[in-house]
């Protein structure tokens, strides 16, 4: 029996960080053994903001590599650049023709995206969900990892399936959001999640240990803890206990809670603590990272072929939506 099919993607925007690591990759990589994955750098997406051309090629080879240093077999899972397999502007294109304008204005993500223009406001970016509709169908995914803030844009996804398929006839699946066991990851802001567009609020997967030190050294912690002998409470302390919980042991959890709460240690150990769990955590990868940094070429020959084995794929659905449409060959 055929594995359902998946499709994510991320878009090659520069730097990544623990908040994609830990709350997509991670959990897409988990995917790979009961279903078929697709998973697609989406530079069309990242172009309907302002951005540079001159590092977008090495934006898009540097999130391959954190893709394959995180784990990812391209054996077992398909890793591809969405501009390698053009067919998903036609669809997209096929797409827009049976989308509303006022659809579109009202999804919930297109004023935080209008965040990101500079008051440039490009009919891609407008026609952004469409894109990401066709990136997903074409491949006839059935299941997409997100996060509960692009949940709306699948039950768009859905919509738009609805309207061909009743228009035109039976061709794409309905796909369902898949909720990935990743973690949300807080901004060392101390407000909202990890970001790349905020500067300061992110621990990238190949800093260093110094730099990840430094870093948490300069997150805020609980107010109440003035000197080093004021007790304090770790749940007023947002940032780094969400992390704690996150990767420190249980048991050595409750010592430094413990420790907190009796003034036993000051807040820069529990934060060293941290950053020694981080950096562990992360050594095996920037070693793989390393690794594939010195041999580009053997990363970018896996985007071809990931290109290569799923183009066909988007080929016949795109051929299909055209005849059912009278779009065919005359």
């Amino acid at each position: 029996m055929a594995k359902e099919r998946v499709f994510s993607g991320i878009q090659p925007t520069g730097v990544l960080h623990l908040g994609n690591y830990l709350g997509a990759i991670k959990g897409m990589l988990q995917l790979v053994e009961r279903y078929e994955c697709v998973y697609g750098i989406v530079d069309y997406h990242a172009i309907t903001v302002p951005f540079d051309a001159a590092t977008m090629p090495m934006n898009k080879l540097n999130t391959a590599i954190a893709y394959l240093a995180a784990g990812l077999d391209p054996q077992k899972a398909t890793l591809m650049v969405q501009s390698d397999v053009p067919e998903h502007v036609e669809l997209a294109w096929i797409f827009a023709c049976i989308t509303s304008v006022n659809k579109l204005e009202d999804l919930p993500t297109l004023k935080d995206k209008l965040s990101q223009t500079g008051g440039f406001f490009s009919s891609g970016l407008l026609n952004y969900p469409i894109l990401q509709a066709a990136d997903i169908v074409i491949y006839k995914a059935t299941v997409v990892p997100v996060g509960k803030d692009q949940e709306a844009h699948i039950e768009f996804t859905r919509e738009v399936v609805r309207k061909f398929n009743t228009s035109y006839g039976e061709v794409f699946p309905e796909p369902v959001s898949y909720n990935t066991p990743g973690a949300v990851v807080p901004s060392l802001t101390g407000e909202g999640k990890m970001s790349k567009s905020v500067p300061g609020s992110y621990i990238a997967l190949t800093d260093p240990p110094a730099v990840i030190w430094g870093k948490l050294s300069r997150t805020l912690t609980d107010p109440a803890r003035v000197r080093r002998s004021d007790p304090g409470e770790p749940e007023k302390c947002p940032v780094i206990w969400t992390l704690h919980r996150i990767y420190t042991a249980p048991g050595k959890q409750d010592e430094l809670a413990h420790g907190c709460r009796t003034a036993g240690i000051g807040c820069l150990e529990c934060k060293r603590t941290l950053a020694e769990e981080i950096s562990a955590d992360l050594a095996p990868l920037q070693a793989r990272w390393r690794e594939l940094e010195a041999h580009p070429d053997d990363v970018r020959d896996v985007l071809r072929e990931g290109a290569a084995r799923v183009r066909p794929i988007a080929q016949a659905t795109v051929a299909e939506a055209k005849e059912k449409m009278g779009l065919g060959r005359v």
